[in-house]
């Protein structure tokens, strides 16, 4: 298990946690949330060995293998393939027995070490690393391409398909659905749901973290602290505790306020100077509560548009894509469209299918190549895309970037509404070089609303958005009264704000029957059929190598038996214990969200009340046994050094 037991750290003189202490169970799977600059990436960099404790300690066992995605790729001319099956660092070591002992003519090492790679799925390593590839988006033919060809963000699905082949005990993953698509998001969660080991993960899409995460980490005011549920039950739980903080705080300012009154009256009076010096000790020994501290909500709202048109739009017979000097790619085909006023349509699809191609298209950034668009009279098109950002100028503040928009507004009114979107003060005229991706984003998004659009075109407009900002996103928009097409992996906003789905696929567009929940079996249902695919061509490519293997394995097994007989008792042990835990730790988190809910604490509901409380105390007493009985039994598999 992971235990952190006051645990302290700082970074420079910035202190990160002080005295804090939590656990994470084998096998438990939790989401780490907090605000921006809390440390979290500092907490991941203790887990990953790269910082130590200031004081206190943290633990987990030595033999637990640690997966993360790495930050950097190299520019190298190794396949695809080749870089993700880098990641299974066991099996890169076993092959490279194999070759130290072919060249040392050492007949018998190369048949152990053969024997350890059979052992270690080897065979079917390419398979696996194919479907981890296919499952983040690669194509058949990209998986052989070099990880030279491939941009910023295909390289880092590269590091991610790397960590997730490597065989962790845990796995870190760090903002992972930054760079995917809905559809290489959905099949993540259903691998991360089958991945056995212990998982955290640093996320801004809460539905993703609804999707995996049954605990949560919270960072708030140097601690840590664990809650049982994903992130929506964290929401809850955290709001009620906060609640009750905040009427315990009251209660205790009212008896201070009733025992300094006291004292104040009658400390001079002989005759109760006694029971006021009582109150002044009862005072001084009183353990103080203090008093909720949280940021105040972002909000935005969008201006109101002027009258717009009916239809907005209308494509006859367009095709989308892009014209060079030498020859057209047509990306979406036949398409025949009209936009209607109040419109609020959400495009689904896999990457590079086309759906940012049709935005740009419908943007007037890109032109039709064949066919003819028509906007209605009034239309105004607010476009957001993440290419945006990187036409915002650097050294200029936010006011220049919106007195170029507005050059005849007054200086007061731009301020105000740049305050709107956190841009105050100093940071509302110092340069946005140093400025986050989120904050840039969130100015982006600012100079649109400006223009007051009765259109809205969004490609992934919550990519670099922190949750409170997303938050405050879907919510203008769910109130935006004007036209929608947006583009996006946050399905929770595709859920607030889409009133209807089209699918771009096979170059074409068309209607999706269903909700995001029917999308989303759709894609499982795809990903298990192609899994099954290359599960029988894998069994078909190595049948011709099954007499070879199993001669290999039988003339080597004695040997092996002896060497793990030692272990084998332990890891059983240690099995059966995390299967506990898991048992346990499921049931802790059903109950902790059954004593979240308010209706929990109504009058006819006393008993269960009562009984769920006496097994939430008997589940911590059971944890604890298990928990240290479990240590004991890693203790022991350490000190055989396996």
């Amino acid at each position: 298990m992971i235990r952190f037991d006051q645990f302290t750290l700082a970074r420079g003189v910035k202190p990160l946690f002080e005295k804090t202490s939590f656990t994470l169970n084998p096998g438990e799977k939790a989401g780490l949330v907090g605000a921006n600059g809390a440390g979290k990436s500092s907490l991941f960099a203790v887990l990953r060995g790269t910082l130590q404790a200031d004081a206190g300690d943290a633990s987990w066992p030595l033999s637990w293998r640690i997966a993360h995605v790495a930050q950097e790729t190299p520019a190298t001319e190794r396949s695809a393939l080749d870089y993700t099956l880098d990641g299974d660092t066991v099996l890169r070591e076993i092959e490279a027995q194999i070759a130290r002992a072919h060249a040392a003519h050492d007949g018998l090492a190369e048949g152990n070490a053969h024997a350890a790679f059979a052992d270690a799925d080897g065979y079917t390593a390419p398979a696996r690393a194919q479907a981890l590839l296919l499952g983040l988006g690669f194509t058949l033919a990209q998986t052989q391409q070099s990880v030279a060809h491939f941009s910023g963000g295909w390289r880092m699905r590269l590091n991610l398909a790397q960590a997730l082949m490597c065989r962790s005990d845990l796995l870190l993953l760090d903002e992972p659905t930054n760079h995917l698509d809905l559809d290489a998001i959905v099949w993540l969660e259903d691998w991360l749901n089958r991945y056995a080991g212990t998982l955290i993960v640093i996320s801004h899409d809460r539905e993703f973290l609804d999707a995996v995460c049954a605990s949560t980490l919270h960072i708030d005011q140097q601690q840590i602290t664990r809650y049982g549920g994903n992130y929506s039950q964290f929401e809850l739980l955290r709001a009620q505790q906060l609640n009750l903080q905040q009427s315990a705080y009251d209660k205790q300012q009212r008896n201070i306020a009733h025992l300094q009154s006291f004292i104040s009256r009658f400390k001079a009076k002989a005759s109760k100077a006694r029971q006021a010096q009582s109150r002044v000790k009862a005072l001084e020994k009183m353990e103080q509560i203090a008093s909720v501290q949280t940021a105040s909500p972002f909000s935005f709202s969008f201006r109101t548009a002027g009258a717009a048109p009916n239809p907005m739009l209308t494509l006859d017979d367009i095709q989308c894509g892009y014209r060079s000097a030498s020859r057209d790619v047509a990306i979406v085909n036949d398409l025949t469209l009209s936009i209607q006023n109040g419109q609020r349509i959400g495009l689904l699809g896999a990457n590079g299918q086309g759906k940012s191609t049709l935005v740009k298209t419908l943007a007037g950034v890109l032109p039709p190549l064949v066919g003819n668009m028509h906007t209605g009279k009034g239309l105004r098109i607010g476009y957001f895309a993440q290419h945006q950002l990187e036409t915002l100028r650097d050294a200029d503040s936010p006011l220049q970037h919106l007195i170029r928009l507005a050059p005849e507004a007054r200086e007061q009114e731009l301020r105000s509404f740049l305050g709107s979107f956190n841009f105050s003060g100093n940071t509302a005229i110092s340069p946005i070089a140093p400025f986050s991706g989120g904050e840039k984003a969130r100015l982006a998004l600012a100079l649109m609303i400006w223009l007051k659009p009765n259109l809205l075109l969004l490609d992934e407009p919550t990519n670099h958005l922190d949750l409170e900002t997303r938050e405050a996103l879907t919510l203008a928009l769910a109130q935006f009264d004007g036209t929608l097409i947006v583009v996006s992996h946050d399905r929770h906003l595709l859920r607030a704000v889409c009133d209807q789905f089209m699918l771009v696929a096979n170059h074409r567009l068309q209607p999706f029957d269903g909700d995001l929940d029917d999308y989303r079996a759709w894609l499982l249902r795809d990903a298990a059929a192609k899994r099954s695919l290359n599960n029988n061509r894998d069994t078909s490519q190595t049948s011709n190598n099954t007499a070879d293997r199993k001669a290999e394995r039988r003339a080597q097994a004695d040997l092996r038996q002896q060497a793990i007989q030692s272990k084998k008792p332990i890891q059983q042990r240690i099995t059966q214990l995390e299967k506990v835990l898991q048992r346990l730790g499921k049931e802790k988190n059903v109950i902790d969200a059954e004593l979240a809910d308010p209706a929990s604490y109504e009058i006819e509901h006393k008993g269960r009340l009562a009984n769920a409380l006496k097994r939430q105390a008997e589940i911590a007493a059971q944890l604890a046994e298990t928990e240290s009985a479990w240590l004991n039994e890693q203790a022991a598999l350490e000190q055989l050094g396996l």
